[in-house]
């Protein structure tokens, strides 16, 4: 079982690449050229390291970087600075989540892939309620913050152009609340849904929780038979 971690030196993709070593995972980390992971990460045997642009490269790399990978975890985000927020790309992150699945989708055998994203983005499946006042929030983010369009974007194709019934793919949106860090991971609890507003009564989620979510549901079946085809909310325990 190898996974392909992309955004893996990111806060919380080095995090998910700690967990699924710690598992014995075979894992390959797909980062910026730019980029590090921590000392205690490389060099591990189980890992390899792939230092790229991701939405440079082309579909044969692209193909060769999923071969023979169980999952692909999408650990991407714009950074926060104003290049990150304002400048390109623009669609960092569904770009990538949709050229992913078109190169896993060539393989033949079934594909988890499981997408961090936000407790800020709703699943349109369940038809989740929120306020007119959230919804007009959301909307002004939307139209000034790229990054959150962004992260609607990945979910929705996932949802509407992947689906239920794709023959080589599986997924799951893991929706953290406002991210904090911690050192060890602590009790969370999963809901289908939000229960809180993101926008005017926030819930926080660790880093490292989400991290561990992201890799039990990578590995345990049963977790992925719960969370498969969901877009699961994400918690610490207060």
């Amino acid at each position: 079982m190898t996974i392909l971690v992309l955004g893996a030196s990111g806060a919380t993709g080095r995090l998910l690449v700690q967990q699924l070593l710690e598992r014995g995972l075979p894992v390959r980390a797909l980062i910026r050229p730019q980029s590090q992971l921590p000392d205690e990460l490389l060099g591990h045997p189980l890992l390899t390291i792939t230092r790229a642009e991701l939405l440079a490269l082309d579909a044969t790399e692209l193909a060769r970087q999923t071969a023979g990978c169980s999952a692909i975890a999408c650990c991407l985000g714009h950074a926060l600075s104003w290049k990150g927020i304002y400048g390109q790309p623009w669609r960092l992150v569904s770009d990538a989540i949709r050229r992913a699945c078109e190169a896993a989708g060539t393989g033949g055998a079934p594909v988890r892939v499981v997408l961090m994203n936000s407790a800020g983005c709703r699943n349109r499946g369940l038809a989740e309620p929120v306020s007119l006042a959230q919804r007009m929030v959301v909307g002004l983010i939307r139209l000034l913050l790229p990054p959150h369009a962004d992260n609607e974007a990945a979910a929705e194709y996932l949802q509407r152009q992947i689906g239920l019934a794709h023959p080589a793919i599986a997924w799951s949106v893991v929706r953290p609340d406002t991210l904090d860090h911690a050192a060890a991971v602590s009790p969370y609890s999963v809901h289908a849904s939000p229960m809180r507003s993101a926008i005017f009564d926030a819930g926080r989620t660790s880093r490292i929780n989400v991290a561990h979510f992201m890799a039990e549901l990578i590995t345990d079946p049963a977790l992925w038979a719960r969370w498969q085809g969901q877009m699961p909310v994400i918690y610490n325990r207060e």
